[in-house]
């Protein structure tokens, strides 16, 4: 008779447990995320765009500038410092330069659900180009950020002088995206789990993970330091980003078709050897979708052209800018020395396996 009660002790005593570890997890995620806030603190300024405010990095054009205004929006699990830390000095003077935190990512506001897809994302950074005072700009994506580019241009081309992808995902591919995506933007279980356990995981993994990024092609020395990626571990940021994450592939399956309305000068750079997105699907199919596109396939080359061939990312701004620029040949020349650094990793890491 007193079997029972003692196991509805032990189940009491267990849930109790649970629930006091649970409470720990959640208390030390936040003083860590702190933490990650006061190593990598606000670079830009946050602007509202009706009902929230967006975070971007607004650098003026100098006196002898000789570009129009450039508007980065980085990739999945990233933030603008990101495409600052590969692009800000190159540029500087030359235009002027918007670095955006995408909607929930770096020091964004998330919004409401419009921002969980592309086209949402999209809309806030053309409210946000408004309130800068930007007419027209040249629309460089990466990763994730592609689809939000090609999403602008689609909706508003008013605003576009020309758009660079950068081993974007863009299209429908076979297969879904890692786990965690889907646990993370789940009803319930999603706020537990990232408000628990997604950054204690996630902090032993950024070396790895963004090996896996850069591979095969080695991971420039101080970009963690530089660019802070922990920044998407915070509750909130893990949060966003898996939504963004988990919804792509149903955006692109609808959105897609409408590339074909894109009529802005567009340069396509990515590579044969991208870990992150498959190329054959996403920049081959921008180039099959915009009329007059230019894409520039590089041999040896990963998902972070941004940072291992700059100057032809550059390059291809200044073509779209209307200087005479051979792509195709610097990326001839950029192959050697991509075969010449290429490194091997593990192959682990969390990634956003759009097409792999």
């Amino acid at each position: 008779m007193l079997i029972l009660p003692r196991l509805g002790l032990i189940l009491l005593g267990i849930l109790v447990l649970l629930v006091l570890i649970l409470v720990a997890l959640a208390i030390t995620t936040q003083i860590r995320a702190r933490t990650i806030e006061a190593q990598y603190p606000n670079i830009g300024t946050l602007t509202d765009v009706g009902g929230f405010r967006l975070n971007a990095l607004h650098v003026p054009a100098g006196p002898k500038a000789d570009l129009p205004p450039i508007v980065f929006i980085h990739g999945a699990s990233g933030n603008l410092r990101d495409q600052a830390g590969a692009f800000l000095e190159p540029l500087r003077g030359r235009a002027e330069l918007l670095f955006v935190d995408r909607p929930g990512h770096g020091y964004s506001e998330r919004g409401g659900p419009e921002n969980d897809t592309p086209d949402g994302q999209a809309n806030a950074i053309a409210t946000l180009l408004e309130k800068k005072g930007i007419g027209r700009a040249i629309i460089v994506g990466h990763s994730f950020g592609g689809a939000i580019a090609a999403s602008f241009g689609v909706l508003h081309p008013d605003k576009v002088a020309g758009l660079v992808f950068l081993s974007a995902a863009t299209h429908p591919w076979p297969g879904g995206v890692d786990w965690y995506y889907h646990v993370a933007s789940a009803p319930i279980i999603g706020p537990l789990f990232c408000n628990t356990l997604a950054l204690q995981a996630g902090m032993s993994r950024i070396e790895p993970a963004t090996a896996h990024v850069f591979a095969p092609n080695p991971v420039p020395s101080s970009y963690i330091a530089d660019t802070g990626p922990a920044l998407v571990l915070r509750p909130s940021a893990f949060r966003a980003n898996a939504t963004d994450v988990a919804g792509l592939l149903d955006y692109v399956t609808r959105f897609a078709p409408r590339y074909r309305e894109i009529d802005k000068p567009t340069e396509i750079i990515t590579g044969d050897s991208d870990e992150i997105v498959l190329e054959e699907i996403h920049s081959k199919g921008l180039a099959r979708d915009i009329k007059g596109s230019e894409l520039v396939w590089i041999k040896g080359l990963g998902h972070k052209p941004d940072y291992i061939v700059t100057d032809i990312v550059i390059a291809a701004i200044e073509k779209i800018a209307g200087a005479p620029r051979d792509l195709q040949a610097m990326a001839r020349a950029a192959e050697p020395r991509l075969a010449a650094t290429r490194v091997e990793t593990d192959g682990g890491g969390p990634s956003l396996q759009a097409g792999e």
